[in-house]
């Protein structure tokens, strides 16, 4: 299994990656049951942080947006003046 990195110090793209990775040994090797459940714990924990992540994205952008919404609304009524 990849390292498992500090959850502080992991990016979406190394969460994939390591999803990707543990979807990969599940698809092609024999797996016991040991191996079965803390793979499914850590995808679970992974699809969790990526879930974050990207609701944080999406907060962030919506922030963005709005700003600039009402730079535009701001300009227009400048320009109304």
């Amino acid at each position: 299994m990849p390292d498992q990195q500090p959850a502080a110090d992991r990016t979406y793209r190394d969460a994939i990656a390591e999803l990707e990775v543990l979807l990969r040994r599940l698809e092609t090797e024999s797996v016991d049951v040991d191996d079965l459940t803390s793979s499914a714990e850590r995808a679970a924990e992974l699809i969790r942080f990526c879930k974050q992540r990207l609701r944080t994205a999406e907060a962030t952008l919506d922030r963005v947006f709005d700003a600039l919404d009402e730079e535009d609304a701001e300009e227009g009524t400048a320009s109304d003046a």
